[in-house]
């Protein structure tokens, strides 16, 4: 498998001015926001969105980038810092890829105000060069990020997620900023309507493969990122557990949504239900579904030609679905 430091080899040089850029997008007047912003920066993660915008304007750039594409992943990535800052104060979570979450050093109420910024200056960094195209294609994400959510949070309730359902909570969720990432790299250099498309349904692929790894990391032992079971901990109903339970008898279906139900904080009946998807199939299904959409992403590169962005965009999203974190 590729490492990440070997996939933005092609983009090295922009990811490194973009990073310049993008410290000077998040600065502020205000001392404490500063602080703040400097303490995300300085723990920064794999920037995988970053790297799906520059990749992108590159192949279909014929190589080359422009100032509307460093704005583009600079939009991206402080929307990104804003729902995660977000999503830790509607999870309560007080870490953070190993570290303390912003909330739980300085509040709810600050972290929401600072997620709150990283949104304006994103909204506004398109709008003060009239980059309308990248507030459009941006403004659909937010939108349809905040829809996600509201929907698993509703379905949540009466755990009544069917596969159907699970694929659109995804797709707004996490897909849906990954096409934009990919819609952001093929806007920045012009491409046609078509093509830009073309690139968002690459990227709505790419994101739903991500997100599907995501949820098998929860039955994964080992250093993984997140505990094992803390989506069933959290009553959230993933790909592998909604495939058992379709295909489970009635018996064994109302013991896990009773586990689920009442018994989410029991680790020896989560351990149980872990097991038991396991035991029935539900990794692998979900591995292939994951895979399905990996391909469905990489058949949508097929006809343009090799180049070593091409290669790493390909890397890319193989490295989705193999990470192991």
């Amino acid at each position: 498998m590729q490492t990440v430091a070997k996939i933005r080899q092609p983009i090295v040089a922009e990811m490194d001015l973009f990073e310049v850029k993008f410290k000077e997008a998040m600065a502020s007047k205000v001392a404490l926001l500063n602080r703040i912003t400097y303490y995300i920066a300085s723990r920064k993660g794999k920037q995988m969105r970053p790297m799906f915008v520059f990749l992108v304007a590159k192949l279909a750039g014929e190589g080359k980038v422009t100032d509307r594409t460093y704005r583009g992943a600079s939009i991206i990535e402080l929307i990104h810092t804003a729902s995660l800052v977000h999503d830790d104060v509607i999870d309560a979570s007080d870490k953070r890829r190993g570290f303390f979450s912003v909330n739980a050093l300085w509040k709810n109420k600050i972290a929401v105000l600072v997620g709150d910024f990283f949104f304006s200056k994103g909204l506004l960094l398109s709008l003060d060069h009239d980059d309308f195209d990248l507030l459009k294609i941006v403004s659909e994400a937010v939108r349809e990020m905040s829809q996600g959510e509201l929907l698993q949070l509703e379905k949540a309730r009466r755990l009544d997620i069917n596969e159907v359902v699970y694929y659109d909570i995804i797709r707004q969720k996490t897909a849906t900023l990954i096409a934009a990432c990919c819609a952001m790299g093929a806007a920045s250099v012009g491409c046609s309507d078509e093509e830009i498309e073309r690139f968002r349904s690459f990227g709505e692929y790419a994101g739903m493969a991500f997100q599907i790894k995501d949820d098998l990391f929860d039955y994964t032992e080992g250093a993984i990122g997140k505990p094992t079971g803390i989506d069933i901990k959290e009553q959230k109903m993933t790909l592998p557990l909604i495939y058992v339970l379709n295909q489970a008898s009635d018996r064994d279906k109302r013991w896990i949504i009773d586990s689920v139900k009442r018994h989410h904080k029991d680790k020896k009946r989560v351990k149980e239900v872990i097991a038991f998807v396991k035991d029935n199939g539900g990794l692998e299904y979900a591995i292939r579904q994951m895979n399905r959409y990996r391909d469905a992403a990489l058949g949508l590169l097929v006809n343009y030609p090799e180049s070593s962005f091409k290669t790493a965009l390909v890397d890319l999203v193989n490295y989705v679905v193999d990470r192991k974190k």
